[in-house]
């Protein structure tokens, strides 16, 4: 197993370098930031290495993360081209992941021609829910690359929860759902517990109550393999109080506003990519 850097440890990167930790051992990973402490601090709290620059996180590892803003990522590649090109020529290979919303791997394969070869560049779009295991993360990646790097990039992801493969003419679906979607279903659980509250529950009991009942309806159409549709109708008994809540989300819209929630998403992060 070739060691992980993870270049840019905000939210989402540091929470990557996290779950890599416990997937594969500090000892296997590397942490980089702009900011030198920032990445000192995290280190130190993991218990990994962390590189002054993103140069010497080239020469340690040999799957580099990168965690750093879609606007500045083609910039960032070309930084790195020269430092792979000398790894190269020493016999190392590179695989570079990216996580960047919306920039295609076609977007970003320009910036590497200073690398002198066909650098493996995978992409990946990880949920926030990766920071406690839970997580789905996409991959997608260039048909000539060796499946083998797909295996290492789900190893050193093995901890965030569900890792899969997918075509990248997908990539910004899946984001729109997977990617977004905990902000959508945030507001639902909220909701849930205010209507605890109202009927006079009190607050952290509903609130829990709430997140634990949406977890366990998740847990139960990932499963069972059973529709949702099905699951659904197995709670509601004829002229029950199931059916009666159930009656009163469509009447406000929740599937139409699910539905359209996902799609100005998709759009949104279409329009981010040009």
């Amino acid at each position: 197993m070739k060691k992980a850097a993870f270049i840019g440890v905000g939210n989402m990167g540091g929470a990557l370098a996290r779950a890599a930790c416990r997937a594969v051992g500090p000892d296997q990973v590397v942490v980089a930031n702009r900011t030198p402490g920032k990445a000192e601090a995290l280190a130190a709290e993991l218990g990994c290495s962390f590189a002054r620059d993103n140069a010497e996180a080239v020469r340690e590892a040999g799957y580099l993360f990168l965690g750093v803003k879609p606007q500045v990522m083609c910039s960032l590649l070309y930084t790195l081209a020269p430092v792979l090109a000398e790894r190269y020529a020493a016999g190392e290979d590179k695989v570079l992941v990216s996580m960047a919303a919306g920039l295609r791997i076609e977007d970003m394969r320009p910036q590497l021609s200073g690398a002198g070869y066909d650098v493996p560049l995978v992409r990946i779009m990880p949920n926030t829910c990766a920071a406690i295991g839970r997580g789905m993360t996409a991959v997608s990646m260039e048909e000539w690359v060796d499946e083998s790097v797909l295996e290492g990039v789900r190893e050193i992801l093995s901890a965030t929860g569900r890792v899969e493969p997918i075509s990248e003419g997908l990539m910004d679906q899946f984001s729109a759902v997977a990617g977004c979607g905990p902000a959508f279903v945030y507001p639902y659980i909220e909701a849930l517990a205010d209507g605890g509250v109202a009927a006079g529950l009190p607050r952290k009991q509903a609130l829990e109550y709430a997140a634990q009942t949406v977890l366990g309806a998740a847990a139960m159409v990932l499963e069972s393999g059973r529709h949702p549709g099905q699951l659904k109708d197995e709670v509601c008994s004829p002229g029950g109080s199931t059916i009666a809540g159930v009656a009163e989300l469509e009447r406000g819209g929740l599937r139409a506003a699910a539905i359209n929630a996902v799609l100005a998403a998709y759009r949104r992060t279409a329009e981010l990519g040009k």
